[in-house]
């Protein structure tokens, strides 16, 4: 491992450099140049590393592959990124990786160049030491998850599905249980004669807003005690980013403006929804009431895009769906409660829920690994509101990258990985290897 990790941390830092969160540039590539690069930048590295590699001509995926035999384990990461957000909160630049004490800080570091290199690095340790695998290990390298997964689909139509797999794309011991996601519009005819946008993506906690400055819109933002930078003409609306799937820690900055604006005498359909079911009421609970279960715990709701056009008001709203709730009864009471506003519900994406049961084989094998790798028998398999590409394939799980008690800080200024967590993580990653090979 210590030979190898000054090069896994050259490749890291190569990979941050690249901006590869989603960009329509009209080139040839589905999802912009820059994911483009990304996904060459990692096969060249894997070719450095001596895999068998393929790149989909169309662009939507790629993979490594080393070992042989019929059974094929696939580890599943992403190489696109979310946007990085409003620099100003940014200590360093998030493009620059800039190493401090033992972090390394960069857009992608936790999610999931970071993870994926680790697991890669892996198996270099152990193939680098003699160790013969008698399985095939497939990196599968996805470019769209932070935004519609049509990355996966792709891969799933055309080539060979692992018959198990894990993503290192959460956090340890393992995650079981996933939420299902609904990601949708609710759009209404705008008489406000207002035009704005806000929000950078639906998983995510909008930290700003920057609209139109009105002597009532400061009132307004003063009396609720809100945060604010008057800029010019402009006003900034603070709020606090973070993943959609723990929604209620953070602050949006989308639904503290159009609060502002209905006390402040500018009266929209999204201003009257906001304030009725969503403020003080960080699960929905007025439209959904008071809906969780014992695996994966509450229903989670973020508004994460908003746009004004001269004809429409447009919500873009992110759920995390508890297992065991049917997705239809969640569609049919949001859209139930929109049309009161003048809303019509339009789906956007949806993926659907993972659950693995706690005494199947896959889990007792991972949970063996971290436990010997970290002597850790006290923290429990998991349920997440999270999405992770462990639910695009059966038999799978999101494993690592995280360890108990690290923060998480994908999506957020200022993400970094510990680089002594990375060495942790990539030892147990080769115990998962090995035990892989174990089995019959």
């Amino acid at each position: 491992m210590e030979k190898n990790f000054q090069n896994f941390i050259q490749d890291l830092e190569e990979m941050i450099k690249i901006h590869s969160y989603l960009q329509e540039d009209n080139t040839k590539y589905p999802f912009g140049e820059p994911i483009q690069k990304a996904l060459e930048t990692m096969i060249a590295i894997c070719d450095r590393l001596s895999f068998r590699t393929f790149i989909d001509p169309e662009g939507y995926y790629g993979y490594a592959e080393t070992g042989e035999g019929e059974k094929m384990l696939g580890v599943l990461g992403h190489l696109d990124v979310v946007p990085p957000g409003d620099l100003q909160k940014w200590n360093t630049p998030p493009f620059e990786p800039t190493i401090i004490d033992d972090k390394i800080y960069g857009r992608g570091t936790q999610d999931d160049k970071g993870p994926i290199l680790t697991a890669i690095y892996a198996i270099k340790n152990l193939l680098d030491n003699g160790f013969k695998l008698n399985y095939r290990v497939r990196f599968i390298f996805g470019t769209d998850e932070e935004n519609l997964w049509r990355c996966i689909p792709k891969y799933i139509e055309k080539e060979e599905i692992p018959s198990v797999g894990f993503s290192p794309d959460s956090r340890f011991p393992l995650i079981y249980a996933e939420k299902g996601l609904l990601q949708c519009k609710l759009r209404a005819k705008n008489d406000s004669g207002l035009i704005f946008v806000g929000g950078d993506a639906f998983n995510s906690v909008p930290s700003k807003m920057v609209v139109n400055k009105t002597s009532e819109l400061i009132k307004a933002l003063t009396d609720l005690n809100y945060e604010f930078i008057e800029k010019d003409e402009k006003v900034e609306i603070i709020g606090k980013s973070v993943h959609a799937q723990v929604a209620e820690t953070g602050i949006n900055a989308i639904n503290r403006y159009m609060e502002a604006l209905e006390k402040s005498g500018v009266h929209t359909k999204s201003g009257k929804f906001i304030i009725d079911n969503i403020v003080n009421h960080p699960f929905a609970e007025p439209i959904f009431g008071s809906l969780e279960d014992e695996h994966s715990g509450k229903l989670k709701f973020n508004i994460g895009k908003i746009e004004f056009t001269p004809e429409e008001e447009i919500l873009g709203i992110d759920i995390r769906i508890p297992v065991t709730v049917k997705t239809e009864d969640i569609v049919e009471k949001l859209s139930e409660v929109a049309k009161k506003y003048g809303f019509t519900y339009e789906k956007y994406d949806y993926l659907r829920p993972l659950y693995t049961p706690l005494d199947s084989p896959l889990i007792k094998t991972l949970m063996s690994a971290y436990v010997e790798a970290t002597g850790d028998t006290e923290s429990q398999p998991v349920a997440i509101g999270g999405a992770t590409y462990a639910r695009a394939i059966d038999n799978c799980v999101a494993f690592g990258f995280i360890l108990p008690g690290k923060p998480k800080t994908e999506h957020q200024p200022n993400e970094y990985i510990y680089l002594n967590d990375a060495k942790t993580a990539m030892k147990i990653y080769e115990n998962a290897f090995i035990k892989f090979n174990e089995e019959k």
